[in-house]
């Protein structure tokens, strides 16, 4: 698969998901706008893709302001992206529902939610003039197959499940694709945060045995994910699971 001359900025993108999404992007000839709120790690991504082809970017994507001053710097770069992946996400630590308090739930679907809206209501109209473009969003089998403790954060990658497939109905007239990308818990920062529990060997291995092909979600198979949704142009409104068979 090919994305020579594509712009992609890519939100979460200094570590985890985001970064592996960043380099296999680069790797098949696109350009490359790391957002991260770690400015040092963004900068570091940007630097080992490679100065002509990556920029890192400091920006909270809860803030309007900060997508949009994101959007100019991408702009000034590269030109108008191609590619818009809101990859950055947040959430609890598994625990009983009544235990997660009121900032961190607003916290989690500003996060997760409503940074998608302000990406949209930045990037679109700029996507729509320059003929169109792919956005991708993380959600997650959360969304689909929800495990306990951890209701909160199933419910904001549910919504973030439904709210694409609305997208990509919507602006299908504009030739923006939206597809959503649906993990299964990941070997990333989060990971104790979805157990609950440290991470050790033993405890691993209880929720292992709920993924039928008996590995966690690795970096670059989302990053696999990542390419084909962009790549192939008469796909949209997709909920991917990248599970190993978790919502079977």
């Amino acid at each position: 698969m090919d994305l020579q001359g594509k712009i992609a900025l890519i939100t979460g993108a200094a570590s985890g998901f985001g970064e592996a999404i960043a380099h296999r992007y680069a790797g098949l000839g696109a350009k490359v706008v790391i957002v991260d709120l770690n400015e040092e790690k963004a900068k570091a991504v940007a630097a080992a893709i490679g100065a002509d082809r990556a920029i890192g970017l400091r920006a909270d994507v809860t803030s309007r302001v900060d997508i949009d001053v994101a959007l100019e710097a991408t702009v000034k770069a590269f030109g108008i992206p191609d590619i818009i992946v809101n990859n950055a996400g947040y959430t609890h630590k598994n625990q009983p529902l009544l235990n997660v308090d009121e900032a961190t739930f607003d916290r989690i679907l500003n996060v997760n939610i409503k940074a998608i809206y302000h990406m949209v209501q930045a990037a679109v109209p700029l996507m729509r003039d320059n003929g169109g473009g792919v956005m991708l969003n993380v959600g997650s089998v959360a969304g689909i197959r929800p495990r306990p403790g951890l209701t909160w954060y199933n419910g904001s990658k549910g919504a973030t499940n439904m709210l694409s497939k609305s997208l990509a109905v919507e602006l299908a007239p504009w030739k923006i694709r939206v597809n959503v990308i649906c993990p299964v818990m990941g070997v990333t920062g989060m990971l104790e945060d979805f157990m609950g529990m440290p991470d050790t060997p033993e405890n691993r291995t209880k929720f292992l045995s709920s993924i039928p092909l008996g590995r966690f979600c690795e970096p670059g198979d989302v990053a696999d994910a990542a390419v084909y949704l962009a790549s192939s142009d008469f796909i949209t409104g997709v909920e991917l699971p990248v599970d190993g068979g978790r919502v079977i």
